[in-house]
């Protein structure tokens, strides 16, 4: 069965990480004028397999590269830190992507998960086109609103980040970046949006009548803006919520 996205890059940042570890370990070795072969006995790992370890052809437990650091007298850390966000996706995203593709006029050109890589890595939900105005407008879709302020910053760094996308036009550097963010219409997520207006008019300033009139027709795009999607009779719909 072929692995998702996501699974190659989860097998990469692992891969990564137990090479800084092994690195860091050679690096205490060397300094200490430890052989392998006696960091193996004084952890109590059979040789063989600190050999592999070290020559990175083999994956150790977490146990293992604590006893190896224990006995060279050194700590084992690891972390994890919030990035661009979460690569899952429920069905309410996946059928308001659908809703805003459906709606979109064919002015705008339509890039789905698109990659971003510098200075932020992660995905876009969805990047409009618009050679015209030379706009592209980075779009983040979200069902829930669970921390407003992470949501803002995330959207904010993968936007800044679209330039490094292999969608990004080459023509020239004259685009610009807009954002746009498309929220479900639920009570929770309204009541968020009223305690928090303030934020989010900074974070999206643009009126929403005016950005929904440009996606959906010839109007010019005002910049970064708040959308709303609303379920009727089992389908979404785009509605400026105001």
């Amino acid at each position: 069965m072929p692995r998702t996205r996501q699974q190659l890059a989860a097998e990469r940042t692992a891969a990564a990480f137990r090479n800084r570890i092994i690195d860091d370990l050679e690096r205490l070795c060397s300094d200490a004028g430890i052989s392998h072969a006696a960091l193996a006995r004084a952890a109590g790992v059979p040789p063989s397999f600190v050999g592999r370890a070290f020559a990175k052809s083999t994956r150790p437990s977490i146990e293992t590269y604590a006893k190896l650091a224990t006995a060279l007298g050194a700590d084992l850390s690891g972390r994890i830190y919030p990035n661009t966000g979460p690569w899952i996706r429920d069905r309410q995203q996946a059928r308001i992507l659908e809703a805003v593709l459906q709606a979109a006029h064919p002015r705008w050109r339509r890039a789905t998960e698109v990659a971003v890589r510098r200075p932020a890595r992660g995905w876009i939900d969805l990047v409009l086109f618009e050679a015209r105005e030379r706009v592209a407008v980075a779009t983040e879709i979200e069902s829930s609103i669970h921390r407003l302020e992470q949501l803002i910053r995330w959207s904010t760094e993968k936007a800044e980040s679209l330039p490094s996308s292999s969608e990004w036009p080459t023509l020239d550097e004259s685009w610009t970046v807009s954002r746009l963010l498309i929220v479900r219409w639920t009570r929770t997520n309204r009541a968020v949006a009223r305690e928090f207006a303030r934020q989010l008019r900074l974070a999206f300033p643009a009126d929403p009548g005016d950005a929904l009139e440009s996606l959906t027709g010839n109007e010019r795009w005002p910049g970064a803006a708040l959308l709303w999607a609303q379920e009727v009779d089992g389908a979404y719909r785009l509605v400026d919520g105001r």
